[in-house]
């Protein structure tokens, strides 16, 4: 029987999982992506917590951008989600690109939670 193209994904996430770990001082930031839009959390695995969290669905990202699943709203969501972070005071946290490439929408996140001061 063949899988699907997201069952390849979450055994991908699964793997990566093993290794990707959120302590309180340094949380980790779970990436999801949806074909509209894109989901973002800062998770304590310790304490089973998430701590902040942004999506392309937020009012504020919304406003700005006018469709949740391309690079320019990811970089929204990256943005948010560091300045929201830093404002909880986590600084540093560890990056769990959700079995997706590196690359694209993940990327741009990434680049944006940067942007923003958070450190991984």
């Amino acid at each position: 029987m063949k899988k699907s193209r997201n069952d390849n994904r979450v055994a991908r996430h699964e793997r990566v999982r093993e290794h990707v770990f959120g302590t309180p001082e340094r949380p980790r930031l779970c990436v999801f992506r949806s074909s509209k839009n894109i989901y973002a959390q800062v998770i304590d695995d310790v304490n089973g917590k998430t701590l902040v969290s942004a999506s392309s669905l937020d009012k504020d990202i919304k406003a700005e951008a006018a469709y949740g699943g391309n690079k320019e709203a990811a970089k929204l969501v990256g943005e948010k989600i560091g300045k929201v972070a830093k404002d909880a005071g986590i600084e540093e946290v560890v990056f769990d690109r959700g079995g997706y490439l590196y690359h694209g929408r993940v990327k741009e996140l990434a680049d944006g939670a940067r942007a923003a001061g958070l450190d991984f």
